[in-house]
Protein backbone atom coordinates (compact mmCIF):
# COMPACT_ATOMS: atom_id res chain seq x y z
CA UNK A 1 0.00 0.00 0.00
CA UNK A 2 1.00 3.90 -0.49
CA UNK A 3 1.55 5.52 2.30
CA UNK A 4 1.31 8.46 0.51
CA UNK A 5 -1.88 7.77 -0.75
CA UNK A 6 -3.64 5.87 2.07
CA UNK A 7 -2.38 9.45 4.34
CA UNK A 8 -4.48 11.51 1.78
CA UNK A 9 -7.55 9.50 1.78
CA UNK A 10 -7.50 9.11 5.49
CA UNK A 11 -7.76 12.49 5.35
CA UNK A 12 -11.33 12.34 3.78
CA UNK A 13 -12.17 9.84 5.07
CA UNK A 14 -11.46 9.39 8.89
CA UNK A 15 -9.41 6.59 8.96
CA UNK A 16 -6.72 4.70 6.94
CA UNK A 17 -7.74 1.91 3.87
CA UNK A 18 -6.63 0.25 1.10
CA UNK A 19 -4.96 1.95 -2.21
CA UNK A 20 -8.53 0.19 -3.65
CA UNK A 21 -11.27 0.95 -1.26
CA UNK A 22 -9.70 4.72 -0.89
CA UNK A 23 -9.99 4.68 -5.18
CA UNK A 24 -13.58 3.39 -4.84
CA UNK A 25 -14.75 5.89 -1.98
CA UNK A 26 -16.92 9.23 -3.54
CA UNK A 27 -16.15 11.59 -1.53
CA UNK A 28 -12.52 11.55 -1.62
CA UNK A 29 -10.86 14.84 -3.37
CA UNK A 30 -8.56 14.08 -6.40
CA UNK A 31 -5.45 15.79 -5.10
CA UNK A 32 -5.44 13.30 -1.63
CA UNK A 33 -4.91 10.76 -4.25
CA UNK A 34 -2.75 12.06 -6.32
CA UNK A 35 -1.01 15.45 -4.79
CA UNK A 36 0.44 16.90 -7.51
CA UNK A 37 -0.35 20.31 -7.94
CA UNK A 38 -0.34 22.52 -11.51
CA UNK A 39 1.47 26.21 -11.10
CA UNK A 40 0.75 28.72 -13.47
CA UNK A 41 2.58 31.88 -12.03
CA UNK A 42 3.98 35.36 -13.16
CA UNK A 43 7.01 35.27 -10.39
CA UNK A 44 10.58 35.65 -11.23
CA UNK A 45 11.98 32.14 -10.47
CA UNK A 46 14.54 32.32 -7.60
CA UNK A 47 17.42 30.00 -6.42
CA UNK A 48 17.96 28.49 -10.18
CA UNK A 49 14.93 26.84 -9.68
CA UNK A 50 15.79 24.38 -7.58
CA UNK A 51 14.67 24.92 -4.39
CA UNK A 52 11.96 26.12 -1.75
CA UNK A 53 10.28 28.67 -2.79
CA UNK A 54 11.40 28.42 -6.13
CA UNK A 55 9.52 31.52 -7.28
CA UNK A 56 9.91 34.72 -5.39
CA UNK A 57 8.00 38.08 -5.06
CA UNK A 58 9.56 39.60 -8.04
CA UNK A 59 7.98 40.07 -11.56
CA UNK A 60 8.82 38.10 -14.64
CA UNK A 61 8.12 39.21 -18.24
CA UNK A 62 6.87 35.28 -19.04
CA UNK A 63 4.33 33.23 -17.55
CA UNK A 64 5.96 30.22 -15.62
CA UNK A 65 4.65 26.65 -15.52
CA UNK A 66 5.56 23.71 -13.40
CA UNK A 67 4.25 21.14 -11.31
CA UNK A 68 4.32 21.19 -7.28
CA UNK A 69 4.81 17.61 -5.45
CA UNK A 70 2.81 18.09 -2.53
CA UNK A 71 2.44 15.05 0.95
CA UNK A 72 -0.92 15.57 2.50
CA UNK A 73 -1.53 15.46 5.58
CA UNK A 74 -0.84 12.00 7.61
CA UNK A 75 -4.46 11.23 8.75
CA UNK A 76 -3.09 7.91 10.52
CA UNK A 77 -4.40 6.76 14.04
CA UNK A 78 -1.29 8.43 16.00
CA UNK A 79 -1.72 11.68 13.49
CA UNK A 80 -2.20 15.17 14.78
CA UNK A 81 -4.51 16.17 12.13
CA UNK A 82 -7.49 15.82 14.37
CA UNK A 83 -6.57 18.97 16.47
CA UNK A 84 -5.25 21.14 13.45
CA UNK A 85 -1.46 20.11 14.06
CA UNK A 86 -0.83 18.53 10.74
CA UNK A 87 -1.21 20.18 7.34
CA UNK A 88 -0.48 20.10 3.12
CA UNK A 89 3.43 20.06 2.62
CA UNK A 90 5.03 21.39 -0.18
CA UNK A 91 8.04 19.06 -1.74
CA UNK A 92 9.34 20.54 -4.66
CA UNK A 93 9.02 21.62 -8.23
CA UNK A 94 9.17 20.43 -11.46
CA UNK A 95 9.66 23.06 -14.41
CA UNK A 96 7.42 22.52 -17.26
CA UNK A 97 9.03 23.80 -20.31
CA UNK A 98 6.73 25.06 -23.29
CA UNK A 99 3.89 26.81 -23.65
CA UNK A 100 0.70 26.56 -21.51
CA UNK A 101 -0.46 23.85 -24.00
CA UNK A 102 2.41 21.69 -22.65
CA UNK A 103 0.97 21.51 -19.19
CA UNK A 104 -2.47 21.32 -20.07
CA UNK A 105 -2.22 17.98 -21.24
CA UNK A 106 -3.00 17.02 -17.34
CA UNK A 107 -6.69 17.27 -18.34
CA UNK A 108 -6.93 14.24 -20.61
CA UNK A 109 -10.65 12.89 -19.92
CA UNK A 110 -12.53 15.78 -19.82
CA UNK A 111 -11.80 16.61 -16.39
CA UNK A 112 -12.80 19.65 -14.74
CA UNK A 113 -10.37 22.28 -13.36
CA UNK A 114 -10.09 24.44 -10.42
CA UNK A 115 -8.12 27.55 -10.56
CA UNK A 116 -7.06 29.14 -7.54
CA UNK A 117 -6.34 32.76 -7.37
CA UNK A 118 -4.55 33.87 -4.01
CA UNK A 119 -4.20 37.59 -2.27
CA UNK A 120 -2.63 40.30 -0.51
CA UNK A 121 0.56 39.26 1.56
CA UNK A 122 1.02 35.57 0.50
CA UNK A 123 4.59 33.54 -0.38
CA UNK A 124 4.09 31.15 -3.43
CA UNK A 125 4.64 28.63 -1.58
CA UNK A 126 1.55 29.18 0.73
CA UNK A 127 -0.20 30.18 -2.70
CA UNK A 128 0.37 26.60 -3.22
CA UNK A 129 -0.81 25.04 0.17
CA UNK A 130 -3.73 27.13 -0.11
CA UNK A 131 -4.54 26.08 -3.04
CA UNK A 132 -4.23 22.44 -1.79
CA UNK A 133 -5.97 22.97 1.12
CA UNK A 134 -9.32 24.64 -0.38
CA UNK A 135 -9.00 21.84 -3.32
CA UNK A 136 -9.24 19.11 -0.56
CA UNK A 137 -11.40 20.25 1.85
CA UNK A 138 -14.42 21.01 -1.13
CA UNK A 139 -13.61 17.69 -2.06
CA UNK A 140 -12.56 18.34 -5.66
CA UNK A 141 -12.20 15.32 -8.32
CA UNK A 142 -10.59 17.02 -10.43
CA UNK A 143 -6.68 18.64 -11.86
CA UNK A 144 -6.03 21.99 -9.51
CA UNK A 145 -3.98 24.75 -10.81
CA UNK A 146 -2.95 27.31 -8.64
CA UNK A 147 -2.41 30.61 -10.42
CA UNK A 148 0.24 32.83 -8.08
CA UNK A 149 0.85 36.40 -9.11
CA UNK A 150 4.13 38.42 -7.62
CA UNK A 151 3.57 39.12 -3.93
CA UNK A 152 6.21 40.23 -1.70
CA UNK A 153 4.33 39.15 1.52
CA UNK A 154 4.60 41.82 3.65
CA UNK A 155 2.59 43.99 5.75
CA UNK A 156 3.20 47.37 3.85
CA UNK A 157 3.80 46.21 0.57
CA UNK A 158 -0.15 46.84 -0.41
CA UNK A 159 0.57 49.04 -3.53
CA UNK A 160 3.06 46.53 -4.77
CA UNK A 161 0.76 43.54 -5.18
CA UNK A 162 -1.98 45.54 -6.61
CA UNK A 163 -0.03 46.26 -9.17
CA UNK A 164 1.37 42.89 -9.82
CA UNK A 165 -2.22 41.80 -9.31
CA UNK A 166 -3.23 44.50 -11.95
CA UNK A 167 -0.23 43.42 -14.25
CA UNK A 168 -0.72 40.09 -13.70
CA UNK A 169 -4.54 39.90 -15.58
CA UNK A 170 -3.15 39.43 -19.62
CA UNK A 171 -1.37 36.41 -18.18
CA UNK A 172 -4.11 34.83 -16.37
CA UNK A 173 -6.82 35.14 -18.85
CA UNK A 174 -4.09 33.28 -21.40
CA UNK A 175 -4.57 30.52 -18.99
CA UNK A 176 -8.53 30.94 -18.92
CA UNK A 177 -8.21 30.69 -22.99
CA UNK A 178 -5.64 28.00 -23.14
CA UNK A 179 -7.82 26.12 -21.02
CA UNK A 180 -11.33 26.95 -22.54
CA UNK A 181 -9.67 25.75 -26.12
CA UNK A 182 -8.53 22.65 -24.65
CA UNK A 183 -11.16 19.95 -25.73
CA UNK A 184 -9.88 17.56 -23.71
CA UNK A 185 -10.85 19.87 -20.70
CA UNK A 186 -13.88 20.22 -18.85
CA UNK A 187 -15.35 22.92 -16.90
CA UNK A 188 -13.22 25.73 -15.30
CA UNK A 189 -13.64 27.06 -11.75
CA UNK A 190 -12.03 29.41 -10.10
CA UNK A 191 -11.77 30.49 -6.62
CA UNK A 192 -10.09 33.81 -6.20
CA UNK A 193 -9.13 35.46 -2.29
CA UNK A 194 -9.24 38.80 -0.94
CA UNK A 195 -6.72 40.93 -3.77
CA UNK A 196 -7.06 37.74 -6.33
CA UNK A 197 -10.05 38.87 -7.34
CA UNK A 198 -9.53 42.17 -8.66
CA UNK A 199 -6.92 39.96 -11.06
CA UNK A 200 -9.80 37.20 -11.42
CA UNK A 201 -12.45 40.02 -12.32
CA UNK A 202 -9.93 41.90 -15.03
CA UNK A 203 -9.23 38.30 -16.88
CA UNK A 204 -12.46 36.90 -16.93
CA UNK A 205 -13.64 40.53 -18.28
CA UNK A 206 -11.11 40.45 -20.86
CA UNK A 207 -12.10 37.23 -21.63
CA UNK A 208 -15.88 37.65 -22.27
CA UNK A 209 -14.65 40.78 -24.54
CA UNK A 210 -12.69 38.06 -26.71
CA UNK A 211 -15.03 35.26 -26.61
CA UNK A 212 -18.74 36.65 -25.66
CA UNK A 213 -21.23 34.76 -23.51
CA UNK A 214 -19.58 31.51 -25.16
CA UNK A 215 -16.88 31.87 -22.92
CA UNK A 216 -19.84 31.30 -20.09
CA UNK A 217 -20.48 27.53 -21.61
CA UNK A 218 -16.52 26.72 -20.28
CA UNK A 219 -16.69 28.72 -17.48
CA UNK A 220 -18.26 26.65 -14.33
CA UNK A 221 -18.36 28.49 -10.96
CA UNK A 222 -16.63 31.78 -10.03
CA UNK A 223 -16.08 32.70 -6.04
CA UNK A 224 -14.86 35.51 -4.84
CA UNK A 225 -13.82 35.23 -1.35
CA UNK A 226 -13.57 38.42 0.78
CA UNK A 227 -13.27 40.39 -2.63
CA UNK A 228 -10.81 43.08 -1.93
CA UNK A 229 -12.08 45.33 -4.70
CA UNK A 230 -13.47 48.94 -4.95
CA UNK A 231 -17.58 48.16 -5.35
CA UNK A 232 -18.27 50.54 -8.05
CA UNK A 233 -15.27 48.92 -9.96
CA UNK A 234 -16.64 45.67 -9.41
CA UNK A 235 -20.03 46.29 -10.49
CA UNK A 236 -18.58 48.26 -13.46
CA UNK A 237 -17.12 45.16 -14.31
CA UNK A 238 -19.57 42.83 -13.84
CA UNK A 239 -21.92 45.14 -15.99
CA UNK A 240 -19.35 44.17 -18.47
CA UNK A 241 -19.01 40.01 -18.65
CA UNK A 242 -22.66 39.22 -19.82
CA UNK A 243 -23.63 35.69 -18.86
CA UNK A 244 -20.33 35.20 -16.85
CA UNK A 245 -21.95 37.23 -14.01
CA UNK A 246 -24.46 34.72 -13.68
CA UNK A 247 -21.44 32.30 -12.26
CA UNK A 248 -20.48 34.48 -9.72
CA UNK A 249 -20.65 33.92 -5.98
CA UNK A 250 -19.29 36.53 -3.33
CA UNK A 251 -18.62 35.40 0.39
CA UNK A 252 -18.74 38.56 1.83
CA UNK A 253 -18.44 39.78 5.82
CA UNK A 254 -19.31 42.89 7.25
CA UNK A 255 -16.79 42.34 10.38
CA UNK A 256 -13.92 41.21 7.84
CA UNK A 257 -11.58 43.38 10.04
CA UNK A 258 -8.37 43.30 7.03
CA UNK A 259 -11.14 44.66 4.25
CA UNK A 260 -11.48 47.48 6.89
CA UNK A 261 -8.26 48.16 6.74
CA UNK A 262 -8.10 48.19 3.28
CA UNK A 263 -10.77 50.40 2.91
CA UNK A 264 -9.15 53.34 4.55
CA UNK A 265 -6.32 52.52 2.16
CA UNK A 266 -7.99 52.95 -0.43
CA UNK A 267 -9.76 56.22 0.07
CA UNK A 268 -12.15 55.02 2.62
CA UNK A 269 -14.83 53.09 -0.81
CA UNK A 270 -15.85 49.99 0.62
CA UNK A 271 -14.99 46.87 -0.48
CA UNK A 272 -17.02 44.38 -2.08
CA UNK A 273 -16.22 41.80 0.71
CA UNK A 274 -17.26 44.30 3.40
CA UNK A 275 -20.49 45.51 1.26
CA UNK A 276 -23.75 44.71 2.12
CA UNK A 277 -25.54 41.46 1.05
CA UNK A 278 -28.49 43.43 -0.60
CA UNK A 279 -26.28 46.32 -2.63
CA UNK A 280 -24.62 43.12 -4.49
CA UNK A 281 -27.26 41.07 -5.05
CA UNK A 282 -28.54 43.62 -7.18
CA UNK A 283 -25.86 43.96 -9.59
CA UNK A 284 -27.17 39.89 -10.96
CA UNK A 285 -24.62 37.91 -8.49
CA UNK A 286 -24.97 35.66 -5.57
CA UNK A 287 -23.99 36.59 -2.09
CA UNK A 288 -23.38 34.62 0.69
CA UNK A 289 -23.23 36.45 4.07
CA UNK A 290 -20.49 34.93 6.47
CA UNK A 291 -20.71 37.29 8.95
CA UNK A 292 -22.14 35.40 11.71
CA UNK A 293 -19.57 32.16 11.33
CA UNK A 294 -16.56 33.39 11.66
CA UNK A 295 -15.07 33.29 15.55
CA UNK A 296 -12.03 34.96 14.95
CA UNK A 297 -10.53 38.43 15.25
CA UNK A 298 -10.23 39.09 11.54
CA UNK A 299 -12.58 36.85 9.60
CA UNK A 300 -11.09 37.48 6.36
CA UNK A 301 -10.01 33.51 5.08
CA UNK A 302 -13.24 32.09 6.28
CA UNK A 303 -13.00 30.17 2.28
CA UNK A 304 -10.65 28.05 4.29
CA UNK A 305 -11.35 28.45 7.98
CA UNK A 306 -14.98 28.00 7.82
CA UNK A 307 -16.77 24.27 7.13
CA UNK A 308 -20.14 26.57 6.22
CA UNK A 309 -18.69 28.51 3.84
CA UNK A 310 -16.65 25.17 2.03
CA UNK A 311 -19.87 23.78 1.79
CA UNK A 312 -21.13 26.88 -0.47
CA UNK A 313 -17.98 26.65 -2.53
CA UNK A 314 -18.16 23.31 -3.00
CA UNK A 315 -21.80 23.51 -4.15
CA UNK A 316 -21.15 26.17 -6.08
CA UNK A 317 -18.36 23.99 -8.18
CA UNK A 318 -20.53 20.89 -8.23
CA UNK A 319 -23.35 22.67 -10.03
CA UNK A 320 -20.86 24.55 -11.99
CA UNK A 321 -21.67 27.93 -10.74
CA UNK A 322 -25.65 27.85 -11.21
CA UNK A 323 -26.52 27.06 -8.00
CA UNK A 324 -29.52 29.01 -6.52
Amino acid sequence: MSALLCSGGALALGGCAGMAESATRPDISALANNPTLYVATTRKPVNGGRASPYFGPERSSTLSLARARLTPPDSGRFSFAAVGLSDWKLDGIEPVPGQIRDVLSFTSGGADVLIYVHGFRNTFEESALDAARLSDSIRFRGETLVFSWPSKAGFFDYAYDRESAVWSRDAFERVLASLMSNPTTGRVHVVAHSMGTMLALEGLRQLYSRYGDNAASRIGAVVFASPDIDRDVFESSVQRIGALAQKITVITAINDRALALSARVAGGVTRVGAAEKDALERLGVRVVDASGLGWGIINHDLFLSNAEVRRVIRRSVDSGGMAG
